[in-house]
């Protein structure tokens, strides 16, 4: 039996319908509202969007009608940055930087990435699972539908496969979609500081193979940056991942001009993450190869510093700029991408709309999964979130505010919260 769903009485239903493809310059100030709209969908599919007039002679007996009641009505978001699965906690660093460290001399001093590289090493795989279930709940509440997934917190070849077979469970097992990331180049852990080559050697040698062969990742990301892993060694391991048939992702420019971006740009990568330190080279490099831009503002607001990368410099060169958490448990502690919004607003002067772009279909597209999700279009996932706003711009504007009221994924409510409307 087909199940279908109408949603009428959205003040604003946020489509973003339009080109097949990452929207750039003035595309990502069009949103393609529907004011007033509804739409119909049937197994978890859009069918149709439109004014209330055109749905309403969709709607059969068997129809469950779900009312917005002059709420707007958008594509949950995708979160195409986090790394959401770790053990324990580092609320002692936050303390450490109210107290004037800074996130290098943390983790130089021991802190940083190693601390929950202990943590999640000594972690079973249920004990992973269940703290990550908890995360799970908080994209959801916020109106986050697909997560992209990083693993990097194990740094050998079983913890960093536990992580990801983590990342497939939760995937199988919540309402949240994960599309999972292998990130072994995230830090040179402590047992090979004197030896760089020989964890580069793992990495490319065993780690990917292994990781391909039990395809647990889509994509294979590295942190190319002074102290993490350079250029020539960040290039040997996207290489070996792209010849096993791995999508390419760079964490570049964070902390100084690396040359992850013209890495990134070289080897083809999807995308290129971070860029604080991007200029008028690295963002020319990146148009130049069509690689999407993911910004991350939460990590640059939660560590205390205010280099936040030049978005309306991308937007103005055509870049398919994307918005991100970076969720993780050291510099960007939050699974709000409500709160990215704000920030992109209020820092780097993105336009409310261009934000919400950057933050749904953009980042769609980012994962290559464009034609599937990001958008309210027919054929599409009715992946989508009523939030308790009557204009999209204030999802922005009322910072620190759980919008959502209702969120649906494949065309079925998975997280709801009541408010004075019911």
């Amino acid at each position: 039996m087909h199940r279908s769903l109408a949603i009428i009485g959205a003040s604003q239903l946020v489509t973003l319908a339009g080109p097949r493809r990452p929207r750039v310059e003035q595309e990502m100030r069009d949103l393609a509202i529907i004011r007033d709209g509804a739409m119909f969908i049937r197994d978890g599919r859009v069918i149709q969007t439109g004014a209330l007039s055109e749905i309403e002679k969709l709607i059969g007996a068997d129809c469950e009608v779900v009312d917005a009641a002059g709420r707007i009505v958008m594509p949950g978001f995708v979160d195409a940055h986090t790394h959401p699965v770790f053990a324990g906690a580092r609320s002692d660093e936050f303390e450490m930087r109210a107290e004037g460290k800074s996130y290098q001399e943390i983790a130089a001093s021991g802190g940083g990435i190693r601390s929950t590289v202990l943590k999640t090493r000594a972690a079973s795989e249920d004990e992973l699972f269940t703290a990550s279930r908890r995360y799970c709940e908080w994209f959801l509440r916020a109106g986050t539908t697909t997560i992209e997934a990083k693993s990097g917190y194990g740094l050998t070849l079983v913890d960093e496969v536990k992580m990801l077979r983590v990342i497939r469970r939760l995937d199988a097992e919540t309402s949240l979609s994960y599309v999972p990331t292998f990130l072994g180049a995230h830090a040179m852990p402590d047992e090979y500081k004197d030896n760089r080559t020989g964890y580069v050697e793992l990495i490319v040698n065993e780690m990917i193979p292994l990781v391909a062969s039990e395809g647990v990742a889509r994509f294979c990301d590295v942190f190319c940056e002074s102290g993490a892993f350079d250029v020539d060694e960040s290039r040997r391991i996207l290489q070996a991942a792209r010849a096993c048939g791995m999508g390419l992702r760079v964490h570049a420019d964070q902390f100084s001009p690396s040359g992850g971006s013209q890495l990134a740009a070289e080897i083809g990568a999807m995308t290129a993450d971070h860029l604080e330190h991007a200029g008028e080279a690295q963002i020319s490099a990146l148009k130049s190869a069509s690689v999407q831009p993911v910004i991350l503002p939460a990590s640059v607001f939660l560590i205390g510093s205010h280099r936040y990368p030049d978005a309306r410099a991308m937007i103005e060169a055509g870049l398919a700029v994307v918005l991100a958490t970076d969720f993780n448990p050291g510099s960007s502690p939050t699974p709000s991408m409500p709160l990215v919004l704000t920030l992109a607003s209020t820092q780097m002067k993105m336009s409310p709309a261009e934000a919400i772009t950057a933050a749904t279909i953009n980042a769609a597209y980012s994962l290559g999964l464009g034609d599937e999700i990001g958008s309210l279009e027919a054929g599409k996932q009715a992946d989508f979130v009523i939030h308790d706003c009557e204009d999209y711009r204030e999802l922005g504007y009322f910072a620190g505010i759980e919008h959502p009221v209702g969120v649906f994924v494949k065309g079925k409510l998975v997280a709801e919260r009541k408010d004075d409307r019911g």
